[in-house]
Formats: C-alpha cells, structure tokens, sequence
C-alpha cells in the first residue's frame, strides 16, 4: 500500500513538474525567444537601410564634399546635425545601439568611401566594458585610410538615472584612455563628460536627457556648444 501510494505520489510530482516546465517553455520562454529574434530582425533590418542610404549618399558626394562626418551610436543617430550645424555640409553616420565593434565593421561605407573634411567620433556607450579592446584600432583605421580627414574625438558623456547613472565611472575612466589615444593619433579631443556632468548630484544635469543617457535638445545644445568652437577653427568658418 505504502508502494502505491509512494508512486503515485511520485508521479504527480513529475506531472507537475513537466506541467510546469511546459507551461513555462510554451508561456514564458518561447514567446520571449520569438520576441527577441523579432527585435534583431528589426535591429538588422535598421542598420541595413542606413548603410544603403549612406551607400547613396557617397555616391552624391565628391572626396572631401562633404565638411564633418558625425560617426556614432544612438547619441549620434538622434542628432539633428543638420539643424545644429546649418553652417557646414554634414551627414549623420550613427547607428543606434552601435558597440565599437559595429562602427568598425562598417567604417568603409560610412566613412572611408566619403572622404569627409571632418569626421567626429562618439562610440562607445553600448560596451563600456570592452570599448577599450578595439578603440584603438578604430582611430588606426581613420589615420590609415583618411590620411587628409581631421578627425574630432568625442568623449563619453556623463549620464544619470538608475541603469546609465551606474556608468558614469567607467566612463570617466575610459575618457583618460581615450583622451590618450586622440592625443597619440594628432587628433583633436573635446570633453563632453565635464560640462554635462552635475557634481552636486553627480550625474548629469537634470534636463539634458530623456532616460539618463539620451539626450534631449538641451542637451543637445550643451554638446553643439563644445564642438562647434573646434569645427570652426579646423574648417575656418
């Protein structure tokens, strides 16, 4: 009797376990799983329109047409650098969500076949841990490739709220090395972090982005204020 009852008390277990695990694999799991692979064919499907739009606009464009060449990640890719800068011929290269990796996979077509006057580089925001192993190679790249092409290196910025506002140290600490290696290259750096950067509160100043980490057209207007003096000086006007 004790045997029977010990089976069957077995098997229900393992009946609600199973019952758990499919509730679980068809509720839970799977759905996330069609959820995210829809989100990268998404992502996938962005930056392969922007890379056949900026394959048009080389086309339109003669060597060194084209006076600064904004390079980066969302940051960049939400700049209207053309009401910011109606002054200069510029184009937008930033890709939102770009890791260094990313940009560096696609610099030919965003920057090396446009052979711009300037090109300015922020990246780094999505990979704060690891931006470090190929940032160099990226800056080799442009010295390499764009022997003419002045280049404009950007720093981090500082950032607020729960999620982004846990990086303002690393980015600070990535911004000396990066700083280092403009320097190393002959390229211009600008310090975005310092003047977005709230030391009472220690992040970034209330107002100047959406989440923490994007920025809104106040924040903006603080980096525009920063660049616009070195673009100026290298182009003339």
């Amino acid at each position: 009797m004790k045997k029977k009852l010990w089976i069957t008390v077995t098997a229900c277990v393992l009946a609600a376990v199973l019952i758990t695990g499919c509730v679980l694999l068809f509720g839970v799991y799977l759905p996330k799983q069609r959820e995210k692979r829809k989100w990268l064919e998404q992502v996938a499907a962005y930056r392969a329109a922007k890379i056949a739009q900026y394959e048009r606009e080389n086309a339109e464009y003669g060597d060194y047409e084209v006076e600064v060449a904004f390079l980066g990640d969302s940051l960049t890719d939400g700049y209207d650098v053309k009401a910011y800068y109606p002054q200069y011929l510029t184009v937008n290269r930033g890709i939102g969500g770009d890791t260094t990796f990313d940009l560096e996979g696609r610099l030919q077509t965003s920057v090396y076949d446009l052979k711009p006057q300037v090109a300015t580089l922020l990246i780094g925001a999505n990979n704060f841990a690891t931006m470090l192993d190929n940032y160099e190679r990226i800056l080799q790249g442009l010295k390499e490739n764009l022997p003419n092409t002045k280049v404009v290196v950007l720093s981090l910025t500082a950032m607020g709220g729960d999620f982004w506002g846990a990086h303002n140290e690393i980015a600070a600490y990535n911004n000396v090395t990066v700083e280092l290696l403009a320097k190393k290259y002959g390229y211009t750096f600008v310090d975005l972090f310092t003047p977005l950067y709230d030391v009472s509160i220690r992040e970034v100043y209330a107002g100047y982005t959406t989440d923490g980490g994007h920025f809104t057209p106040k924040g903006y207007e603080v980096i525009t204020a920063q660049i616009t003096p070195v673009l100026q000086e290298i182009l003339g006007h």
